[in-house]
Parts: C-alpha cells; structure tokens; sequence
C-alpha cells in the first residue's frame, strides 16, 4: 500500500484558494493598514487644528495597535520596571553630579572673593 498524493489542480482547481496561514498574514497586513491609516490621519487632522477628531482616529489606531501586538505590549509591561530601575539611577547620578558641581562651584566663589 502506497501514499498518492493528488496532483495540484486537484488540490488547488481554480489556483485561487489560500492556505490557512497565507489568508492569516493578509489579515495582519490589513491590521497593518487599518492601524497605520488612523494613525496618519489622526496626526494631520491634529496639524490642521482639528484636534479632537484626530486625537479620536490617533486613539483608535493605537488601541487597534495594541490589541493586535498583546505579546509585544505584555512583554514591555514586564519590562517597564527595569526601565523605570535605570532611569532612576541615571537621575540619582545626574542629581549628585549637579549637587557636586554646586559644592565646588561654591568653593572657587568663596577662594575669589577673599
């Protein structure tokens, strides 16, 4: 007993048909589109001073955006923290930078003022 597999004009008679996968990309470039479309027009209605109308379409594509790329969004919120860690250590080395500048400047004002 032998496998036989049927030939391609049986499979596929019009040449029309789309695998499962292939009809799901389209799905995610018309997301793609839906989500970039709003997004432009949202921000050149802004531009032009309807603000309200463009904060509307810009809301939706984001919303759209992120209802499309929930693993993406879910993985930035677990990396929000460790962003959150290293900007407050950047601020705390900047503040002791500013505060040691301010220190020294003191010093030489008070050395030239004798």
């Amino acid at each position: 007993m032998g496998v036989a597999s049927l030939p391609e004009s049986v499979n596929d008679p019009q040449g029309h048909m789309e695998s499962h996968r292939e009809t799901r990309h389209n799905e995610k470039d018309w997301m793609g589109v839906a989500v970039g479309g709003s997004l432009l027009v949202g921000s050149l209605l802004m531009l032009s001073g309807k603000r309200r109308a463009g904060l509307l379409l810009t809301a939706a594509g984001t919303a759209l955006a992120l209802v499309e790329e929930q693993e993406m969004v879910r993985a930035w919120w677990q990396a929000l923290p460790g962003y959150l860690d290293n900007a407050q250590r950047v601020l705390e080395e900047a503040q002791k930078t500013i505060d040691d500048l301010s220190s020294k400047r003191d010093k030489l004002r008070a050395l030239f003022t004798r």
